[in-house]
């Protein structure tokens, strides 16, 4: 018996009946979760799998808490039955995971390797036997280690090398997998892997970080365009972007201009590219001690915008914005001189998070206001929280019920007020690897016990199933 099946069902057949007022979401709306592949799959050295940026780094000394890696992780190469198994009893309609491109393609370049591909393909089938629509993620930061020694995203020939890989994934899904998703936070990938060197590979770089935005977007838009020509008109092709919730610690001119930096830096500098095929002004005039953004080319900005079906955007907490310095090295190209950041008031999460669902409100109706043609799926959301299993095997995790709860009635005011939300897919499914954090911190439903990889079912699953299953939010 695995652990999966001692644990108890996530949901309650003697539910006790609703009362009160249920904030209902639309017919239609995805009930989904989410993970990434190098923090929950393990198996890192099998079926042709070479290291990827994030094998390497987490080997750096001092670049991971503990010195953990992603070798054995959740170990859901081997457990993936027993995982979706959860999925289906958690009510969930769709399911976002991404794809290991150095599964896939393990030098980044050349053919597929199939044992790799039929992972995937064993679980698309798990999912669609189970009622569950998968939506793939083609990039989650896990870039293979041979193309960052060629010069990784700052080089616009990884953006070319992703074009391909994302063609070699489509035909191997394309027939069962109709949701795709190129890249997820961009941002994370290139300000903080190129610009202050908290992830992966770890450079420190202004220029390298500029660079790497832009490969990142030319990335995407080439991506689309093969995702495009390769899967059925009905397929729906997305990106995900970690957008900024940003406020002026006052009403201040310094401070508005503050915010408006670093808009152009953590926001525009994604949005302007793909939905408008431009690069934002200010953005430029900003950093032109930097770079005279000369690595921009000839028809880059029209394969950038090439046109999508629909924007994910990821949100955990708010950022307090004044005029001032940042610390050194910054993930702020052409900002760091320019700009502070405050802590929000109220409560933190075990990330020490601000808790503010307010900012995700913010975020859904900037995006009704300011692309209103495009649909929006919150595809991340969710919060750590130093939960454990007490004594009788249980995990109470209020908090995380709590948070959860005022982030999806903020969804749910949003949609009231126009904003064309379609799904949200809660962060994360499994307590896993947390990138820089190693095993520190858990943003779970599913609690994993890391030395057995035993699954325990959370209040905040068993929260979640009744949600879904009532198709709202239940108010006194």
């Amino acid at each position: 018996m695995t652990a999966v099946d001692e644990a108890r069902p996530a949901t309650s057949p003697g539910a006790r009946p609703e009362t009160g007022t249920v904030l209902r979401f639309p017919a239609g709306f995805r009930w989904g979760t989410a993970t990434a592949a190098y923090q929950i799959e393990g198996g890192a050295a099998e079926d042709g799998r070479t290291p990827s940026i994030w094998d390497t780094f987490s080997r750096t000394p001092g670049k991971v808490r503990n010195g953990d890696t992603g070798d054995i992780a959740a170990d859901h190469l081997h457990r993936m039955p027993d995982d979706v198994r959860l999925m289906k009893e958690l009510g969930v309609t769709d399911y976002r995971f991404s794809v290991s491109w150095p599964r896939v393609q393990p030098t980044g370049r050349g053919p597929a390797v199939e044992r790799g591909l039929d992972f995937y393909r064993r679980l698309v089938d798990e999912l669609l036997a189970a009622g569950i629509r998968p939506v793939a993620t083609l990039y989650h930061w896990d870039l293979p280690q041979e193309l960052e020694d060629a010069g990784g995203w700052p080089e616009r020939d990884t953006a070319h090398r992703f074009a391909e890989y994302a063609g070699l994934v489509a035909g191997a899904l394309g027939d069962r997998v109709s949701t795709w998703t190129t890249l997820n936070e961009p941002w994370c990938a290139a300000f903080l892997g190129y610009g202050n060197g908290v992830h992966a590979p770890g450079r420190t770089s202004d220029l390298a970080a500029l660079r790497a935005a832009h490969h990142l977007n030319l990335a995407h838009g080439a991506g689309a365009k093969v995702l495009r020509e390769r899967l059925p008109e009905t397929a729906e092709i997305s990106l995900t972007l970690n957008l900024h919730a940003l406020r002026p610690l006052t009403d201040t001119e310094a401070d508005r201009d503050a915010v408006r930096r670093i808009d152009a830096v953590a926001n525009r500098i994604f949005l302007d590219p793909v939905f408008h095929g431009r690069l934002p002004e200010d953005l430029v005039a900003d950093t032109a001690a930097v770079t005279d953004w000369s690595f921009v080319k000839d028809g880059d900005l029209e394969v950038t915008s090439t046109p999508i079906d629909s924007l994910g955007i990821n949100y955990y907490s708010p950022s307090v914005v004044s005029a001032g310095t940042s610390e050194s090295p910054s993930p702020w190209a052409g900002a760091e001189q320019h700009v502070a950041f405050t802590p929000a008031a109220g409560p933190r999460t075990a990330m020490d998070w601000p808790v503010d669902a307010d900012g995700l409100y913010e975020l859904l109706t900037r995006l009704r206001d300011e692309l209103p043609s495009v649909p929006v799926l919150v595809t991340e959301n969710g919060a750590a929280y130093d939960d454990y299993a007490d004594p009788e095997g249980d995990v109470h995790d209020p908090e995380r019920v709590a948070y959860l709860d005022g982030h999806l009635g903020a969804v749910h005011r949003a949609i009231e007020d126009g904003a064309d939300v379609r799904g949200y897919f809660l962060w994360s499914l499994l307590d896993n690897f947390e990138w820089a954090y190693g095993y520190s911190k858990r943003f779970g439903i599913v609690h994993v016990d890391f030395a057995s990889q035993r699954r325990t079912v959370k209040d905040s699953a068993r929260w979640y199933a009744e949600v879904i299953g009532r198709g709202g939010l239940a108010r006194p």
